[in-house]
């Protein structure tokens, strides 16, 4: 049994995986003031209490002080290594950027995912705080992406920068043309998100020179699905998949 734990700035995604599979998934809220002794109870309490000890485990994460104590937490109740995903990490996949050491640790997990799952070329959209998209090349090399603020942080901004529009739930309204705010609001949020993601796989199919197969994830992508034109798998369990792939390669 192997642990996974995925660090994003808004929440954190664990999981156990028997095998080649994901048997066990959570999701919390990431607090980057959390100690190790608070991940290591969260987490021993998601195993059954600690009864069963993992025998290895794998870190993503883009939030470094959660780093710090996830990995301490998970030296205590691991039997074997613990791998976080950062420099000196074999991934197998090529980073071509400018700065490969700027690529967040998800992306990278995400990218070897989708390459196992989907061959090349494949791009992922993760819609989490930031939708991001990363590209792979036919040629199986990583050759950079897209960082737009996500649905949650769009919000955000908009209610603080107004007085008199207020916070929505993110689903998408009866008709594009919103009859009231709420719905005036969510139609620009979750329509205008869907309209960037299809225009930037656009693009990104005219750099490739051909249409790379496209993989959506994170806490949003069975939301945005379906409201773009691009045909997007939805695939939960990418970053967890690819954190399993980078442990074997490690071990």
């Amino acid at each position: 049994m192997l642990l996974v734990v995925d660090i994003g700035n808004s929440h954190t995604a664990v999981g156990v995986v028997e095998g080649e599979r994901v048997t066990r998934s959570w999701r919390i809220s990431t607090v980057a003031e959390r100690t190790a002794d608070e991940y290591r109870l969260l987490l021993q309490g998601l195993l059954n209490d600690g009864a069963v000890r993992p025998e290895g485990a794998a870190i993503s994460s883009v939030v470094p002080p959660a780093t710090t104590a996830v990995r301490r937490a998970a030296d205590q109740i691991v039997d074997g290594p613990v791998v976080v995903v950062g420099p000196g990490v074999k991934t197998g996949l090529p980073i071509r950027t400018d700065n490969p050491r700027e690529v967040g640790a998800d992306r990278v997990v995400n990218s070897v995912g989708a390459i196992h799952r989907y061959g090349t070329p494949v791009v992922v959209v993760d819609f989490g705080t930031a939708t991001t998209i990363d590209v792979v090349d036919q040629a199986g090399e990583y050759v950079g992406g897209v960082i737009a603020p996500g649905l949650e942080v769009s919000m955000g901004a908009l209610v603080q920068a107004t007085a008199a529009l207020r916070r929505v739930e993110l689903e998408p309204p009866p008709s594009p043309v919103g009859r009231n705010t709420v719905e005036a609001i969510q139609s620009g949020l979750l329509y205008g998100h869907a309209g960037l993601i299809d225009r930037l796989i656009e693009l990104v199919a005219g750099e490739l020179g051909s249409t790379p197969a496209a993989v959506a994830t994170g806490g949003l992508a069975e939301v945005m699905i379906p409201l773009c034109r691009t045909s997007l798998v939805l695939d939960e369990f990418l970053t967890l998949d690819g954190l399993r792939l980078i442990y074997h390669r490690n071990r």
